[in-house]
């Protein structure tokens, strides 16, 4: 029996949290520079999203778990004589791996007895949030904490994220795309779709009209999955935007012949900062128990 701990990066909402025994490390939101607030706990999802609408001025900026963070999270099981499995967002995107990596270093001195293992989802929201559901799956299975670690390694390379936002602009303001890219976007009406590849965000192509982003996602899907509806979890997140996913969700389960078991998921501020609100997002990634994984 191990302990599962995550960064805020895995978008688990807090009923999940307590359902699956989760502990999650937030990450910081700051809206003037100075003040720093922790998501999901001084700030909801909903909240922050909500004064970018407000305010179309603001400019804020996430920061990572620091390793007392992390270390205030991994004591009490040490103390309790409990291994630790530790899931961070993407290294490609966030120095939380290395917070959490550092805490872990720390506190090896202290618990000589005891197993901190710290993974690089190589990802993020969603994405991130299926990986770490499968180690939810292993943990109550009564995997050791090795054998876990192993199949969570080849998971992670199973999975892959996409999204699609809104607008360019907040990519533009985080540095992802110059301005001339975002103005001309802006005016064809562009809605690019990304993925993360080895962790980075790289954009896919881009399309007119929400409907034909929603379809070319469809059969990208449809596509990359037909021989393995049976093995693959899938997960759809959105930001205020709960109406399309609804619908997406549904044209996805039409067109790959499968119910998708997961709850559409709100995506949190980590990713959310850079897409803006109105993001539509699916991820998926191999089962712990299909073929190949063990």
């Amino acid at each position: 029996m191990f302990r599962l701990i995550s960064d805020g990066g895995c978008d688990f909402t807090i009923e999940e949290r307590q359902k699956y025994d989760i502990a999650v490390v937030p990450f910081y939101i700051t809206f003037d520079q100075e003040t720093y607030l922790k998501e999901g706990i001084d700030i909801s999802t909903d909240e922050y999203f909500k004064q970018l609408i407000a305010d179309k001025k603001l400019f804020p900026k996430t920061s990572q778990p620091n390793p007392s963070d992390y270390i205030d999270a991994y004591t009490p099981y040490l103390e309790a004589g409990e291994d630790i499995i530790s899931l961070t967002i993407s290294s490609k995107v966030s120095g939380s791996l290395n917070s959490a990596t550092i805490a872990a270093d720390m506190l090896k001195a202290n618990y000589p007895d005891r197993t901190i293992v710290v993974l690089d989802s190589l990802n993020g929201s969603i994405g991130q949030g299926l990986i770490l559901k499968e180690l939810v799956k292993m943990r109550d299975a009564g995997y050791p904490l090795n054998d876990a670690v192993k199949i969570a390694e080849k998971i992670i390379k199973t999975t892959k994220i996409y999204f699609t936002l809104d607008s360019l602009e907040y990519l533009r303001r985080g540095g992802r795309i110059g301005p001339t890219t975002a103005i001309v976007g802006g005016i064809l009406g562009l809605r690019p779709v990304l993925h993360l590849v080895d962790g980075e965000v790289s954009q896919l192509d881009s399309v007119r009209g929400s409907k034909k982003v929603m379809q070319l996602m469809t059969e990208a899907l449809k596509d990359a999955l037909k021989d393995e509806i049976q093995n693959i979890n899938l997960r759809i997140g959105h930001i205020l935007r709960k109406e399309d996913a609804e619908a997406f969700k549904g044209n996805l389960e039409r067109a790959l012949g499968m119910r998708i078991e997961d709850p559409i998921t709100e995506v949190g501020v980590t990713i959310g900062t850079h897409a803006g609100p109105g993001a539509l997002v699916v991820a998926y990634c191999k089962k712990y128990d299909s073929e190949g994984m063990r």
